[in-house]
């Protein structure tokens, strides 16, 4: 079986596969001083609670966008698994090429939901992550990658306005009655989630220009639900988007599927 995780500034998002069906997924919270000897406690109990174990697990796939968690998630499976993990990055065959300036500097998570994405929808598509950034990551008709948006999160603007901004505090995160706000709560919530929805319109409309095609549009990430009832352009809902594309891309890279070992 191929457990696939995908490390985030904020959580981690991990998935359970015997072949391409997904069996089990969770999120938790990242934290970036975790050992490995922690990490593997984690898991097991996780997999315990559904009836598994770490034992169970033969492959591991990685996206990482903290670098000591990196080193802890290859330092798992060496150790536990007998056998290295793939880490997404320069050198792994996803099979999409990077036409941008430096592929070096492209998300591996991104780029897990741009193959995730285009294989499901083709192309040209949009994939909006709304994480600890809101990214939007462009696919062309032929399945390239030719790079995208990063923006900041809504998480991460209400933190800004609330640190930044001495009399105005932390709100619900949650969509107001109305457009116009009658109150600081609304207004910042108005701001915050609807500016989201409209951040994302207006980018699209932007990024299908320059395409010259109009894009399928999909929401991934763990904010996604808060803003997708209020965009006009998002079509598709994918949460597992970038966990898929992980999987993906550990078949393209080491031409094999996963199945349940029997015991």
């Amino acid at each position: 079986m191929l457990l696939a995780v995908d490390v985030g500034n904020s959580q981690t998002v991990a998935g359970l596969f015997s072949g391409d069906e997904l069996l089990h997924d969770w999120r938790v919270s990242t934290v970036r001083r975790t050992t490995v000897d922690e990490l593997a406690a984690s898991y097991d109990t996780i997999l315990e609670l559904r009836g598994g174990s770490l034992t169970e697990v033969d492959h591991v796939v990685v996206a990482s966008v903290v670098p000591e968690l990196t080193v802890a998630y290859q330092a798992l499976a060496d150790r536990y698994l007998d056998r290295p993990a793939v880490v997404v990055g320069p050198g792994v065959r996803t099979g999409m090429p990077l036409l941008v300036d430096n592929p070096h500097e492209v998300g591996a998570d991104r780029i897990a939901n741009a193959v995730a994405a285009h294989a499901r929808f083709g192309g040209p598509c949009v994939v909006v992550d709304f994480g600890t950034a809101t990214t939007l990551d462009v696919v062309s008709a032929n399945g390239e990658f030719v790079g995208g948006v990063i923006a900041p999160g809504v998480d991460s603007g209400l933190d800004a306005l609330s640190q930044r901004a001495a009399r105005l505090m932390r709100v619900e995160l949650a969509a107001p009655p109305t457009t116009i706000g009658r109150n600081t709560v609304e207004c910042m919530q108005s701001g915050l989630v609807l500016g989201a929805a409209a951040m994302v319109d207006g980018m699209v409309g932007r990024i299908a220009i320059e395409l010259g095609a109009q894009p399928i549009v999909i929401a991934t990430g763990g904010l996604a639900p808060l803003v997708l009832p209020h965009s006009v352009l998002i079509e598709e809902h994918e949460p597992m988007l970038t966990i898929e594309g992980l999987r993906l891309v550990h078949e393209r890279t080491t031409g094999a599927t996963t199945r349940s070992r029997r015991r």
